[in-house]
């Protein structure tokens, strides 16, 4: 049994969904997430679906708004997953709700729109990044949010601070929520927001794309296919922001804890094996200062894109810049996350 979803403005969150989605600047992957309010019904994104395919496949879950709000009042732990609150009679394919179903279900307006928008991320991850913010908002009604784990306790901070003025809202280390009544109203203030909020992007020499092809012979690695994914390794002061440490959650869910930056003077294989993580798997990606960046012939199109995306914020941070790292804690809860894990599967 299925219910048609509302025609006009699910169309129209469709085609705002499928714009942000293929912009790298706004959403990398699967990556952010849109919902519409209708009546007691909310419909989101479902977990692992990319934006970008929203007007060719069906990507929306419907979720018993009330009951969902309910949950989350008293404490209900079914909340994190929110799956218990989908109408499954409504769910053919058997979607899972997206991570952030309960972000957008504690805020009241009817659409609800979030993007790791990389020039917001590049003011995000700064220390000063609440003061430097209020620089470019001071015409807008935004909130904002330091780092809180996606998902639950994310909304619930929100929950706890947020009026019902506030249309934007930017999640240190993370990224920007949109919210409005109408979707050409969300776009409209959506575009704004990014207006204001852009940031100067570094220019770097193109990269050395014949040292990266002689590092990476009898190796498991090729160059980065897309060009802007190295001007992480052609720029300094980028390079020393992408090897402080951790920037923000997608990149730890996707590429691993921090950078690895390649040793003058060591093979990549040395690099790789010396880089193994916990679980004694090989870096997806290897930056080399000067020449470019590196990735495994394994890494699926989510990781490639979370490779481009720190090239894309990493330059959009002044040099410097103090930044705000996530922590070692909030790392690992992020690695064992299990929502994160599952998404992590579904990734193409």
């Amino acid at each position: 049994m299925s219910e048609p979803i509302p025609s006009n403005e699910i169309n129209a969150l469709r085609e705002l969904s499928r714009a942000v989605g293929i912009d790298p600047l706004q959403v990398q992957a699967a990556g952010g997430n849109t919902s519409l309010k209708e009546g007691d019904r909310m419909w989101i994104k479902a977990s692992g679906k990319w934006l970008a395919a929203a007007c060719s496949t069906d990507l929306f879950v419907p979720v018993q708004l009330s009951a969902l709000r309910n949950a989350l009042s008293n404490g209900d732990p079914r909340a994190e997953k929110s799956v218990d609150f989908v109408e499954q009679a409504f769910n053919p394919h058997g979607l899972r709700p997206s991570i952030e179903t309960t972000v957008h279900a504690v805020l009241s307006q009817k659409v609800v729109v979030h993007v790791h928008c990389v020039d917001t991320i590049a003011l995000a991850v700064r220390q000063n990044a609440e003061a430097l913010l209020a620089q470019y908002l001071d015409d807008f009604n935004w909130l904002w949010v330091p780092y809180k784990r996606p998902g639950l306790p994310l909304s619930k901070y929100i929950s706890s601070t947020i009026t019902p003025d506030i249309d934007v809202v930017i999640l240190g280390n993370h990224g920007l929520v949109i919210a409005a009544n109408t979707v050409p109203l969300a776009e409209a203030l959506l575009n704004r927001v990014r207006e204001a909020v852009k940031q100067t992007v570094k220019q770097t020499t193109p990269p050395d794309l014949d040292a990266l092809k002689q590092l990476c012979e009898n190796s498991d690695y090729l160059p980065a296919s897309e060009t802007a994914t190295h001007a992480v390794a052609m720029d300094s002061s980028a390079l020393a922001v992408a090897a402080g440490g951790s920037l923000y959650p997608d990149h730890v869910i996707f590429l691993g804890e921090g950078s690895t930056i390649a040793e003058k003077g060591k093979s990549i294989t040395e690099v790789a094996e010396a880089n193994k993580n916990e679980n004694n798997e090989l870096p997806l990606s290897i930056v080399v200062p000067g020449a470019g960046v590196l990735t495994h012939q394994s890494a699926n199109d989510s990781q490639l894109a979370l490779a481009r995306c720190l090239s894309d914020v990493c330059t959009r941070v002044p040099e410097g810049s103090a930044i705000n790292y996530l922590e070692a804690k909030q790392v690992y809860e992020l690695l064992n996350w299990e929502a994160e894990s599952y998404r992590q599967s579904l990734a193409l």
